[in-house]
């Protein structure tokens, strides 16, 4: 599972930061502490951009669920789309990250660039939302806060949540600007929060549209744009687990897509990143991995986290109870 090419060349890496890595459950949502993530995320990241070309994307939903919760706040105003509160957490994370990236590796070149999405209009996630954006709270409070908003929730974990809609990416408006930036050598950080939403009118106009694309998704169609070698979603959990949630739970070392299709995993959170893995291998044929955001260097590797490779390698193998040696 090396990810050098045979003839010396740098690899091409698409690494997806899950935004709950960035801002960690129960944390305080504090510039303070999203800088101390970002800069521990980045450390992990300098070993794979100082070897290889690195385009970054990641997640936003603690992000711009802050940033819904803020504008409550000043009621002389109407609240912001969820499309323009995507594009400040590209901007505000983007440049959390571009600036940590810059002081780990200072002969890099490092770039963040606003990133739209387009999503079908018509696509069913509009009637039926999943993607949980903003802190949790107790069931209660979330029903109380459903009511008073107008939102929707849903249980996660042993807390509830805001959730919304969360259309698939169908193409990334801005992928010639990305493909020339990596071709310049350039460490490209772009699609942040899946990208801004934007649908067609009927004269070919885009406009934004009140929703969250699934960062992952859009990874892995980043990932396919782009012929990447490798699509690594990092995240805060350490692997993909078979037989999620039952007594049988495992943690999976390697699997192919016919394999993972066949397990159950929680929507709006692990499902996204297995179909996005799956997607990518399909597509092209590379590995995708998924791992813990502090175990990158082992997860490019294939020494940690969950390994999606093409049919017909392995159906499906399985870490020891104890974690491996990295």
């Amino acid at each position: 599972m090396a990810v050098e090419s045979e003839s010396g060349v740098k690899v091409l890496i698409v690494a997806a930061l899950g935004g709950n890595a960035l801002l960690r459950r129960g944390q305080r949502m504090d510039q303070a502490v999203q800088q101390r993530n970002i800069d521990a995320a980045v450390r992990s990241l300098a070993t794979l951009a100082s070897a290889h070309r690195l385009v970054i994307t990641h997640g936003n939903g603690p992000q711009v669920g802050l940033l819904a919760l803020e504008q409550e706040a000043y009621r002389d105003a109407e609240p912001y789309s969820l499309d323009v509160l995507g594009s400040e957490t590209q901007g505000m994370i983007g440049y959390l990250v571009e600036e940590a990236l810059r002081e780990a590796l200072p002969s890099r070149e490092v770039a963040t660039l606003l990133t739209q999405v387009l999503v079908d209009r018509a696509d069913p996630a509009f009637k039926r939302p999943t993607k949980p954006i903003g802190p949790t709270y107790p069931e209660a409070t979330a029903r109380s806060l459903a009511r008073e908003r107008g939102w929707t929730v849903a249980p996660e974990g042993d807390a509830f949540r805001r959730v919304v809609p969360s259309p698939a990416p169908q193409r990334i408006l801005e992928m010639a600007a990305v493909r020339l930036l990596v071709g310049h050598e350039v460490t490209v950080i772009c699609a942040g929060g899946g990208g801004v939403p934007v649908v067609t009118d009927a004269t070919g106009a885009w406009h934004g549209v009140e929703a969250v694309i699934d960062k992952d998704l859009t990874a892995s169609l980043l990932a396919r744009e782009l012929r990447a070698d490798l699509l690594l979603l990092l995240t805060d959990v350490d692997a993909v687990r078979a037989g999620w949630g039952t007594e049988d739970e495992r943690r999976i070392s390697m699997a192919t897509p016919l394999a993972l299709r066949r397990e159950r995993f929680a929507e709006g959170t692990m499902a996204p990143k297995v179909e996005a893995a799956c997607q990518f291998v399909e597509a092209t044929g590379n590995r995708a991995a998924i791992g813990c955001l502090d175990q990158a260097a082992a997860v490019l590797r294939g020494l940690a986290g969950t390994n999606i490779v093409r049919d017909g390698i392995t159906p499906m193998s399985f870490w020891p109870e104890a974690t491996p040696a990295l």
